[in-house]
C-alpha cells in the first residue's frame, strides 16, 4: 500500500513508520505543524508538536530512508480543537481535546488530504488493533492494556477505519517499542511521552482559560441553592473537583464537598457530597459508530467515560435524539462534555459526547 505515516516526533510514531517500511509498503512521512507560535523546546513530557518534535520526526524519516514533509494544519487545529475546547468550557462542559484532534485533524483533515494524493491509508503510532470482521473493519483494544488508546480513537467512522493502519496494536508493551527504536538507531528511543494538553505546555489549564474566557465573579451554591462561597469564573471548575473551592461555609456534616454541576448561564457552581457524584444515566446527541451501526435499538455493552477508566457493564438505547446509557452500577463524577465510548468485549462500537446526566442520589435524599 501507499502509506502516509503521521510522525509526531515521538518514539511510537517513528516505530510505526519503521514497521510500515519493513512490511514493504511505500511510505511517506509527514509531521503536522499545529501551532504557528509553538515553543522551540519541550518542557520534559509537557507539550508536543514543537520545533524540536518536527526535527526529531525528520531525523527518524532520514534513518528510515523515506520522504518527509511538514504540513501546516495550524488553522484547522485552532478552529476545530482549540476553539472547540474554549467553547465547551464556556458552555460549562469538560471537553477532551485529544478526541477532537483525532476526529477533526488526524483522521479527517489529514486522511482526506492523503486520499486526495493517492495514499491508501494513514499510519499512526496509536495503540489499538484493527480486525477485518464479517461486517467490515472493526476497532479493538490494544494488546497492552496499559497503553491502549482505543478510547480516544472511538470517534473514528467505518470509512476512516478502512483507511487506517496501526502497526503497534499487537505490541505487548511500550518497553518493546523503545528497545526496537534503539535497535533501529532512532534517536527518539528514550524520548518522554507527551502528557497533558499539548497546546497548554505549562499545564496551567485554569490560567490559560482565564486568559481566553476572562474572569467573572459568581456564586458557589449547595444542592438546596444556599450560597456557600464565590469564584472568579465558572469555567475554572470541573465536575468532581474537590480542591481549590475556597468555600466560606462548611458542610453541616463537616465532610468535604465536590463540584456537582457548572451552570455557565448564571455563572454558578453547584457543590455537594461525594455521594451525589454517582450517575445513574448518561445521554448525548453527538454520536458516531466505529464500523457498522448496531442492529438493535437496545443492546448490552460496556461504557468507558475516561481514557484509562475501568469499563462498566451497561444497557445502551439508540433513540431518535441520540444515545442513552444506563450503567449497571453508578458512574462516578461524570461531566457533560466528556466522551462515552461503548465496547463489546475488546471491540469499540462507537461513542457519544455526554450532554445529559441523571444523578443516582436526588437532591434532598
Amino acid at each position: 500500500m501507499r502509506i502516509l505515516a503521521a510522525m509526531s516526533g515521538g518514539v511510537d510514531s517513528a516505530v510505526a513508520a519503521a514497521r510500515a517500511v519493513e512490511a514493504g509498503h511505500d511510505v511517506v512521512g509527514v509531521h503536522l505543524a499545529l501551532s504557528r507560535a509553538g515553543g522551540t523546546l519541550r518542557t520534559g513530557s509537557r507539550g508536543c508538536c514543537t520545533i524540536e518534535d518536527a526535527l526529531d520526526a525528520r531525523r527518524a524519516a532520514d534513518v528510515l530512508g523515506i520522504p518527509f514533509y511538514v504540513w501546516d494544519f495550524s488553522e484547522r487545529f485552532r478552529d476545530d480543537v482549540i476553539g472547540d475546547f474554549v467553547a465547551e468550557y464556556r458552555a460549562g462542559r469538560t471537553p477532551n481535546p485529544c478526541m477532537r484532534c483525532n476526529e477533526k485533524i488526524k483522521f479527517a483533515a489529514l486522511l482526506a488530504r492523503a486520499i486526495e494524493l493517492g495514499f491508501d491509508a494513514v499510519c499512526t503510532g496509536h495503540y489499538a488493533t484493527l480486525i477485518d470482521g464479517e461486517g467490515g473493519r472493526e476497532l479493538h483494544r490494544a494488546a497492552d492494556d496499559a497503553k491502549d488508546q482505543s478510547y480516544v480513537l472511538g470517534v473514528l467512522t467505518a470509512e476512516q477505519l478502512a483507511h487506517t493502519y496501526f502497526p503497534l496494536g499487537t505490541t505487548p508493551s511500550k518497553a518493546v517499542v523503545r528497545a526496537e527504536a534503539a535497535a533501529r538507531g532512532l534517536s527518539v528511543a528514550q524520548k518522554p511521552d507527551s502528557h497533558d494538553i499539548c497546546f497548554i505546555p505549562d499545564g496551567d489549564t485554569r490560567g490559560w482559560l482565564a486568559e481566553k474566557v476572562g474572569t467573572a465573579t459568581g456564586e458557589i451554591v449547595d444542592r438546596e441553592g444556599s450560597v456557600v462561597g464565590s469564584h472568579e469564573g465558572a469555567h475554572a471548575f470541573t465536575v468532581g473537583q474537590r480542591r481549590g473551592l475556597n468555600l466560606g461555609i462548611p458542610a453541616a456534616d463537616g465532610k468535604p464537598r465536590f463540584v456537582l454541576e457548572v451552570r455557565p448561564v448564571s455563572n454558578t457552581v453547584v457543590v455537594g457530597p461525594k455521594e451525589a457524584l454517582a450517575i445513574a444515566e448518561i445521554a448525548g446527541t453527538r454520536h458516531s459508530w466505529a464500523g457498522a451501526a448496531p442492529v438493535d435499538a437496545e443492546f448490552a455493552c460496556e461504557v468507558q467515560i475516561r481514557a484509562h477508566a475501568e469499563p462498566v457493564a451497561a444497557q445502551a438505547f439508540v433513540e431518535p435524539d441520540g444515545v442513552r446509557v444506563v450503567p449497571r452500577v453508578p458512574l462516578d463524577g461524570v461531566a457533560p462534555g466528556q466522551t462515552a465510548v461503548l465496547y463489546v468485549g475488546t471491540r469499540v462500537l462507537g461513542q457519544f459526547t455526554i450532554d445529559r446526566t441523571v444523578s443516582a442520589v436526588p437532591a434532598g435524599a
